[in-house]
């Protein structure tokens, strides 16, 4: 059915629709997980006390072909190198562009 969007609109038509879609969204079933705890468990918050948990990462030290960013203080591999300041201080490229 075609329907003629230049014509005059009836309020009353307006406001029974709008009545409508209150009801229909006050009916609707809601999939919520009802154990919202559960999903929060596995997540750590910043600043929470990790005294007693145990590194499970590997740190290599620097090795003779990495230089640390005096700007960003990364560790970079010597291709990375864009300059050395006056002072001795290295700048990578991602830095200096």
């Amino acid at each position: 059915m075609a329907q003629d969007y230049d014509s005059p609109r009836d309020k009353d038509e307006d406001e029974a629709s709008i009545e409508e879609l209150g009801k229909k969204s006050q009916d609707a079933p809601t999939d919520i997980d009802d154990d919202e705890n559960a999903i929060a468990e596995d997540y750590e918050l910043p600043g929470a006390d990790l005294s007693n948990e145990d590194a499970s990462v590997t740190v290599i030290p620097m090795q003779g072909d990495e230089f640390i960013c005096s700007v960003c203080f990364l560790v970079k591999h010597r291709s990375q190198l864009a300059y050395v300041t006056d002072d001795d201080q290295p700048v990578c490229k991602e830095c200096a562009a």
